[in-house]
């Protein structure tokens, strides 16, 4: 019995629930468990195991992938615990989103170590590792988680953290739900209340100079800077700037965590290489950190494609620029170029499932998931993803998510792979959890 509700197909807030952000993954749960609590999550991951069924966890589904097995959703949206403290730490359930921990934060002092868009769950960006607009300053988001409250495939609840199931805090930071379904979860909050960045657009006939130009500049760029190049190609339709409607626009965006003065002064030479079309740069309070990437907020059906790279070279550009430049036929949204390195690099202070911490940049494409275009969006990502190939160390978990099995090689280190899988047998002998299936069967196919 579930104190939450259990939907079916053909409920009236089945489709609503079922449904994932990306609008391109079929919505294929068998049922949905809208659970209220470590309890529901327990009795759902007991039934699964004696039914055969598989289970897969939302809140948004931003990072949703198909099921390949009759599916148990359980929607975690009703977790919605938020406490934020005055030394600096949280405490935040499974059915939060990065918004409302900046809403409660920043009175603080304090800020939120999320991703690009704020609108995304806390938890599935942390179990992911968790890459943000000041990575490169604050490292990533699991470096600041301090524990984890899980109900793992056995339907047990567990708590995970450098003393309690540390194995099991070590996989929940980079290892997605392999082994557990998280609860809440707690962690140090930054003490930031403003930031100096934002994004300009200028004018896509120039995107040679300026990409070019934005590698050599972040060879030198310090740790408070962040900063990623895209090539933006957005259709004319309601809610999109004129001035960047319909054409090729190169953004420019920028994070920096210092003094705003010698911020200005770092990002000056990236300003005045071709005409700016829309954008600006100023000293912003740090809920304002969605204004840099201007993620869209509402669901869309889309592609990606995505891929990490040791080096950039000169070569690597040209690459770029023959796929989604001002001369390509692209049918790409955005082809975007992120600088990595700094804090992210750094060895955390307790290890985890994160691999790739030695990548230095991440390209990343995205494009409209909808017939006819799908195939050649897709057929487009493929060949430039293969054409960046010799410089890839591989690829990162909340960055287009795919549960192939040489996908998730690429996402792993061989040695991170087995521990997974092991620690996925452990906790989930009976093979319940979805996010599991993957990790065994990309160990099975070695």
């Amino acid at each position: 019995m579930l104190d939450g509700d259990l939907l079916m197909p053909g409920d009236p807030d089945f489709a609503a629930m079922a449904t994932p952000w990306n609008l391109a993954v079929p919505a294929d749960a068998a049922a949905v468990a809208v659970v209220d609590g470590p309890a529901d999550i327990a009795a759902a991951v007991r039934f699964a195991g004696v039914h055969a069924l598989s289970v897969a966890v939302r809140l948004t589904g931003h990072g949703a992938v198909p099921g390949s097995a009759p599916t148990l959703l359980i929607h975690t949206g009703r977790l919605d615990e938020l406490e934020v403290r005055p030394d600096g730490t949280a405490r935040v359930g499974a059915g939060v989103r990065w918004n409302e921990v900046m809403a409660a934060a920043s009175p603080l002092g304090l800020a939120a170590p999320a991703g690009s868009s704020p609108h995304v769950g806390v938890v599935g960006f942390l179990t992911g590792g968790g890459i943000g607009p000041f990575v490169r300053t604050l490292g990533l988001g699991s470096d600041h988680v301090l524990a984890f409250d899980v109900v793992t495939g056995d339907g047990e609840m567990r708590r995970a953290s450098t003393v309690e199931n540390p194995a099991l805090f070590w996989a929940l930071r980079g290892g997605k739900g392999v082994a557990g379904i998280v609860v809440a979860v707690e962690l140090r909050l930054p003490r930031v209340s403003t930031f100096f960045g934002g994004a300009i657009h200028l004018d896509g006939s120039h995107a040679a100079r300026v990409l070019h130009a934005w590698r050599d500049w972040t060879a030198g760029l310090p740790e408070q800077g962040t900063s990623s190049v895209a090539l933006v190609r957005l259709p004319p339709m309601p809610g999109v700037p004129a001035e960047l409607a319909g054409r090729l626009t190169v953004a420019v965006r920028f994070g920096w965590l210092g003094d705003p003065d010698e911020g200005r002064r770092v990002i000056a030479p990236m300003l005045d290489l071709a005409p700016v079309l829309l954008g600006g740069m100023d000293v912003l309070p740090y809920g304002a950190l969605e204004l840099i990437h201007a993620d869209p907020v509402d669901p869309m059906p889309g592609h990606e494609a995505s891929s990490v790279l040791r080096e950039l070279t000169a070569d690597d550009v040209e690459t770029v620029l023959r796929s989604a430049g001002p001369e390509a036929d692209c049918p790409q949204v955005l082809v975007e170029i992120r600088h990595l390195g700094g804090a992210l690099a750094r060895t955390p202070a307790h290890p985890d499932a994160f691999s790739h911490r030695d990548a230095r940049y991440l390209v990343s494409l995205i494009g409209l998931g909808v017939p006819p275009l799908m195939q050649a969006v897709a057929d487009h990502a493929d060949g430039l993803i293969a054409a960046l190939a010799p410089r890839s160390c591989g690829r990162l978990p909340n960055f287009a998510p795919s549960t192939a099995p040489a996908e998730v090689r690429r996402t792993y280190s061989p040695e991170t792979l087995r521990r997974l899988a092991t620690l996925a047998a452990t906790y989930d002998p009976a093979g319940v959890l979805a996010d599991a299936a993957p990790i065994r069967q990309a160990c099975l196919d070695t």
